[in-house]
């Protein structure tokens, strides 16, 4: 591998405190980072290298929760070289270029708002800092609908070849993620089964405790189903639902994951009604703390703003496969928990041979992604008894991926992900034809919502949505599993 210089744009944002630096950090601390590799932080603040360090390392600790040891940040902080870049400014990256070395390898990251993605890569063309090899990863979300999508893929495709180009979506960097496809295709038991014959329906959730937090604006003009669905939840779907890909490189995994999207059934007027619920957030309580609804939040410029903060959605993809098979997805702000999971709900055998009384609930396969990673499998056994000769009862077998491990954490996404950037391994990015399917689908659900005049329904915060989002399953006899 070539030498590699990582320049980080947007240095002194929240996301580079919370994530990006605790993961470099991280993967510098067991020996994953090449020794080499240096770590540019540009951003418009007038400061140096090791004013920026301290701030740094102030923020990393606090969102961390743990004692950074000074032998560890001293050989990690030493990478860093901080630079100021106002992009608003002609040769904002003459700092940047005359730092950048042509013959290494150069690993852009934007951690930006999207709207300054051309405005950056523009700058660096013109400034003369895409004259060697490059690569650059671009954080979500790309674009606002498929029209911007394809803007900002057409303007990054100017100055990056589309395989230099790593599209995040930081869910694809978790270990339970991962271990999807090992679950799936590694094991025959469980690939046998996979399918409309065995598979009663599948829930995918993705709740979050926090609000908005001081974003509203942003926010306001994006809602729950831009800014979890169209990348997170259809992510996940995807990985679900796919094909067994011919092998793990990249466009093997993209191209079976683009068929499933393309396989997804249209939601328009007539069936919008029955298929979708939206959402929004009232004044609650969580965690026993008093908290404000969407319309009292700071910053709320719209009293009447329909934004929905929450989203429930049935959705059927259309193949051999999953012919018939309901996918129930369900994503929102201010619920009870914060929860990341995916329910692969068998059927019911054909047949009941143990008598009356018998309760055991069909099989179910838990996928949780947050907070506790990990595979549960609620298997039927009998019930140790001599009383009832044959009383069944419902175990469930419980694979954590940390105690199994015998490790003291589990490494977090960008960890993964930036380490496959390093070394050019683009498997569990987002391809540019996923981001515009997934655009196309969901801009119709969009224009179905609006021209059926889909209402918003409010909710309790510290509640799991409103009530119609219970009776989108519950009147197919179904339940959601939390």
């Amino acid at each position: 591998m070539s030498k590699i210089d990582l320049i980080i744009f947007g240095a002194t944002g929240d996301l580079s405190a919370r994530k990006l630096f605790p993961a470099l950090f991280q993967l510098n601390a067991v020996g994953l980072l090449p020794d080499d590799l240096r770590i540019a932080a540009v951003a418009r603040q007038h400061q140096d290298s090791a004013a920026f360090q301290n701030e740094l390392r102030a923020k990393m600790t606090r969102y961390m929760r743990q004692d950074i040891d000074d032998g560890a940040w001293q050989a990690f902080s030493e990478r860093i070289a901080y630079l100021t870049a106002d992009f608003s400014e002609p040769r904002a990256f003459e700092g940047l270029q005359a730092w950048l070395d042509d013959g290494r390898m150069n690993l852009f990251y934007l951690a930006t708002p999207p709207s300054l993605f051309a405005p950056i890569c523009a700058q660096l063309s013109s400034d003369g800092c895409l004259n060697g090899p490059r690569r650059i990863v671009l954080e979500k979300p790309i674009g606002e609908d498929l029209a911007t999508s394809g803007e900002v893929n057409e303007t990054i495709g100017r100055y990056f070849d589309e395989q230099d180009i790593y599209r995040i979506d930081h869910y694809l960097g978790k270990e339970t993620v991962q271990n999807l496809l090992v679950l799936r295709f590694a094991n025959r038991f469980i690939n046998s089964q996979w399918d409309q014959s065995c598979i009663d329906h599948v829930q995918i959730t993705v709740a979050e405790k926090v609000g908005i937090e001081g974003r509203w604006t942003y926010y306001d003009g994006v809602g729950q189903l831009r800014d979890m669905v169209q990348n997170h939840l259809m992510q996940l779907l995807c990985l679900v639902a796919m094909e067994p890909p011919n092998s793990l490189e990249a466009e093997s995994i993209r191209d079976e994951k683009v068929k499933i999207v393309k396989a997804l059934r249209p939601l328009d007027v007539a069936s919008i009604k029955d298929h979708v619920v939206r959402g929004q957030y009232s004044q609650g309580v969580i965690g026993g703390q008093s908290v404000p609804g969407y319309l009292d939040e700071e910053g709320c410029q719209s009293p009447e703003s329909d934004t929905e903060t929450f989203v429930a959605i049935k959705a059927y993809v259309d193949n051999w496969r999953w012919s018939g098979v309901p996918f129930y997805l369900r994503t929102g702000k201010r619920m009870p928990d914060k929860v990341t999971e995916i329910i692969i709900q068998y059927k019911a055998l054909p047949h009941h041979i143990f008598g009356e009384g018998e309760s055991a609930e069909p099989n179910r396969l838990v996928i949780r992604l947050q907070p506790n990673e990990g595979i549960e499998m609620a298997m039927v056994s009998k019930r140790q008894s001599l009383k009832d000769k044959l009383s069944l009862q419902t175990h469930t077998l419980n694979f954590d991926f940390r105690e199994d491990a015998d490790i003291d954490r589990i490494p977090d996404a960008y960890e993964r992900l930036f380490l496959d950037a390093i070394n050019g391994d683009p498997s569990l990015f987002v391809g540019r034809e996923e981001i515009e399917e997934s655009w196309r689908w969901c801009d119709q659900l969009i224009k179905a919502c609006e021209e059926a005049r889909l209402t918003v329904n409010s909710y309790q915060a510290g509640s799991w949505g409103p009530s119609k989002s219970e009776l989108l399953i519950d009147r197919d006899g179904r339940s959601w599993h939390v």
